[in-house]
């Protein structure tokens, strides 16, 4: 048996709740990608998201000639201590993978809650 619940996935790194953790009332979302694990929050992946969007707006240059995969982008973590250096390319996918993330969860409780009612 699988100590995970996979949320959402792409080519570039995976999320999911830890199965022991998910009984707590507000659960925290382990998001993997290259050789990084972050553990976090709900609002903490809508600030990652948005420090994406940041950095895309910010940080990418026009003089690029298509190279997607110079690692010339810094991007801010919800970590105050951690910057990590990426390509536009894994930028994408990064942001990719955490608005996935933020869709399937916000989803899910959409679901839930709507039989309340």
């Amino acid at each position: 048996m699988s100590a995970i619940d996979k949320i959402y996935s792409n080519k570039v790194g995976i999320s999911f709740f830890w199965k022991k953790q998910q009984a707590t009332s507000s659960p925290k979302v382990q998001l993997v990608f290259r050789d990084i694990g972050f553990l976090l929050t709900l609002n903490e992946l809508k600030d990652f998201s948005e420090a994406c969007r940041i950095t895309e707006e910010s940080q990418c240059c026009d003089q690029c000639e298509g190279n997607q995969n110079c690692r010339s982008l810094l991007l801010r973590t919800p970590s105050d201590k951690i910057d990590l250096a990426i390509s536009k390319d894994e930028l994408e996918q990064v942001q990719e993978l955490i608005n996935g993330t933020v869709f399937r969860i916000e989803l899910q409780h959409w679901v839930t809650n709507a039989g309340l009612n």
